[in-house]
């Protein structure tokens, strides 16, 4: 006897629950109700297609089926719009590359004529052209 008290006791509660829970989100939502329906309706939009969207849906091609030309057409420009993304990114890497050796060839080549003129300036006796570069062998 106890059990079914206790049945009926929790039965009793859960349904009262849900009328709060119920009667709990109707007023979280606002006394705009046109206004709610109308959301709803244009979420029913974006989620559900056309008749006639829905028919072509269901008819798509099976896996062995030959495709359409659009969709060969479709598949080509998506492979050559993806070949020049990247043939442009290697060209400016490539660009970039080109562009820091050429300076680096540059400072390399600054410092070593620096150096060379450095060295002249250390070994010049005083003659032109130096003595060095001008020996006569007897």
């Amino acid at each position: 006897m106890a059990w079914r008290q206790l049945l009926l006791v929790t039965c009793f509660s859960a349904a009262m629950l849900l009328c709060m829970l119920q009667e709990g989100t109707g007023a979280s939502v606002g006394t705009g109700q046109g206004a709610g329906q109308e959301a709803q309706e244009g979420v029913e939009r974006k989620i559900f297609m056309q008749e006639s969207d829905a028919s072509n849906f269901l008819k798509k091609r099976g896996k062995r089926s030959p495709k359409s030309r659009d969709e060969v057409n479709a598949e080509n420009r998506q492979k050559l719009r993806a070949d020049e993304l990247r043939r442009e990114y290697h060209e400016e890497q490539r660009n970039e590359f080109e562009n820091f050796v050429e300076e680096q060839n540059d400072e390399q080549e600054e410092r070593n004529r620096e150096a060379v003129e450095q060295w002249r300036q250390w070994h010049y006796d005083g003659l032109y052209p130096s003595y060095l570069y001008n020996r006569h062998h007897i």
